[in-house]
């Protein structure tokens, strides 16, 4: 598993070194990664998706967020797997790929990566003349779904595009995939994702990057966050189920 990101944080020891110092490591790994997710992915969508003349779209913003897993996957993937998100660890613990005794750090070192990340887009944000904090990259159902999508829809494509996610996280690094490559094969997979769902919620399958931004928003994007926290970790015990069914006993990292 050492070769691999995504995966138990006790595949990765650092010689005699103290669990506990090891565990610290990994928390602080997983909130800088996951601060650079919510900076690069959100900032992509707040900053330049739209501006005048060479704004970089939805495919733009798509490639942003898939950017920000690719190359945190290859700096801290060796430290704490590079979850960044705890519909992923959630769904590793599924698979047997991670212990629970660190779910809850994890996921709170993601989340608070998240908030600090919304945090310094707010303040780089602000600072252009006329600002207006609008839907501030969050993600919504019904009139904040950027193409005025249902809730069943937003239910239905979180579920799925997380499932799919889990997958591909849990075939790229399995032992019996080309070593090396997984970094790749899931940083483009999240930007397939956002292709193809970012009219419908903007994009979550990641409930730490739904609440970095919905706190700075607040009023309907936290009466909607709910949807985004329960969604994307059904998926991704969805996504282990289905890999575990199709990859057998031999699936593991």
């Amino acid at each position: 598993m050492s070769r691999n990101p995504r995966g138990d944080p006790r595949d990765f020891p650092e010689n005699n070194e103290p669990k506990y110092n090891q565990s610290m490591k990994q928390y602080g790994a997983e909130f800088f990664g996951t601060f650079w997710l919510v900076l690069g992915g959100c900032g992509s969508a707040v900053l330049a998706a739209a501006f005048p003349g060479v704004g970089i779209g939805l495919l733009g913003v798509s490639l942003a967020f898939g950017l920000t897993v690719l190359t945190m996957a290859y700096a801290i993937g060796h430290i704490s797997g590079c979850h960044l998100n705890p519909a992923v660890s959630v769904g590793l613990f599924a698979a047997g790929r991670f212990p629970a005794s660190k779910l809850l750090p994890y996921i709170l070192a993601q989340t608070l990566g998240a908030i600090a990340a919304g945090g310094v887009l707010y303040l780089i944000a602000s600072g252009k003349p006329g600002f207006e904090l609008g839907g501030f990259a969050s993600n919504g159902f019904g009139d904040h779904s950027p193409g005025k999508y249902s809730f069943v829809s937003a239910l239905v494509a979180e579920v799925v595009m997380t499932a799919a996610f889990l997958v591909i996280i849990l075939g790229a690094t399995d032992r019996r995939a080309p070593q090396g490559f997984a970094p790749v094969a899931i940083g483009l997979g999240l930007t397939l994702i956002h292709l193809v769902s970012i009219p419908v919620t903007n994009t979550s399958v990641n409930p730490a990057r739904s609440t970095g931004v919905a706190v700075y928003v607040g009023d309907w994007a936290l009466s909607q966050l709910w949807l985004f926290w329960v969604a994307p970790i059904v998926g991704g015990i969805l996504g282990a189920l289905v890999y575990r069914s199709i990859g057998g006993s031999r699936a593991e990292a």
